[in-house]
């Protein structure tokens, strides 16, 4: 797969693996919209960009995920027919389960889950019609094994494989792919946005996530594994490894886990 006169919609634009996404792919030769809920931010984000007479910016809020097919209307009447939603907006979580209000769960869930489930339905008979489509899904290597702290964000990164890999196998006959994206750590403000147990922002760096990889590295390793079609990617440093290491043993990796200073 080629970006080359593509047409690439862009969730969670506004900062972190969407803003560098964005900044990358508009070195090539496609087309792309960027949507967040902050429309000063993806405007910055557009200005820092290569051609930026190719991107349009669409506000968008995944927790109104009932409300979806006008969003997907307004993002056609951009630039014609979409050729890839990169599903990237969504929110992390940082306290143990029991200090988790249940409207924390219910948060991630909403936005993580449900907001990416509710666009990529609304989208999807576009795809049909056109026999053609892609969605990138940037879960987490949280959504292959979880750890600590995390009990919210994993369970939503979970339930995203569980659908994505559904969709995947009912419409490979309508040439639609699936590409589910894991980070690993990656230096990004993620875990200083993310909620704590009472839905407050944690508002502090994670020293996992700092010492992470550089998000414009991850990026690059992100665009290579979307043009090869890949089904799934493991991108990170060490941790990546945590994918393989429950396959032959949940105990090993538990273990791992609990000795390491992933918290």
């Amino acid at each position: 797969m080629k970006f080359e006169n593509k047409v690439v919609w862009i969730t969670g634009a506004s900062s972190g693996i969407g803003k560098a996404l964005a900044m990358e792919l508009s070195k090539k030769d496609c087309q792309l919209i960027l949507s967040s809920r902050r429309e000063k931010e993806l405007n910055n984000v557009r200005s820092q960009c290569v051609k930026p007479e190719n991107i349009k910016i669409l506000t968008l809020d995944l927790a109104d995920y009932t409300n979806m097919s006008s969003v997907v209307n307004k993002a056609i009447s951009q630039f014609g027919p979409i050729d890839l939603l990169i599903n990237n907006g969504g929110i992390s979580q940082r306290s143990p389960i029991i200090e988790t209000t249940i409207d924390v769960d219910k948060k991630l869930m909403e936005v993580d889950y449900l907001g990416t489930i509710g666009l990529s339905k609304a989208i999807l008979p576009h795809f049909i019609e056109r026999q053609s489509g892609h969605y990138v899904v940037v879960s987490s290597l949280m959504g292959k094994f979880s750890s600590p702290l995390r009990s919210a964000y994993c369970g939503a990164k979970h339930a995203l494989h569980g659908f994505f890999d559904a969709l995947r196998l009912e419409h490979e006959k309508d040439n639609i792919k699936v590409t589910m994206i894991c980070p690993g750590f990656v230096n990004t403000n993620v875990a200083r946005n993310a909620l704590t147990g009472d839905g407050s922002q944690q508002g502090h760096q994670d020293e996992m996530t700092e010492n992470g990889l550089d998000v414009n590295i991850f990026v690059k390793k992100m665009i290579k594994a979307i043009q090869k079609e890949k089904y799934e990617a493991y991108i990170g440093k060490f941790e990546k490894f945590g994918v393989f290491i429950k396959r032959l043993s949940p105990r090993m990796l538990h273990k791992l886990v609990m000795r390491s200073k992933v918290r």
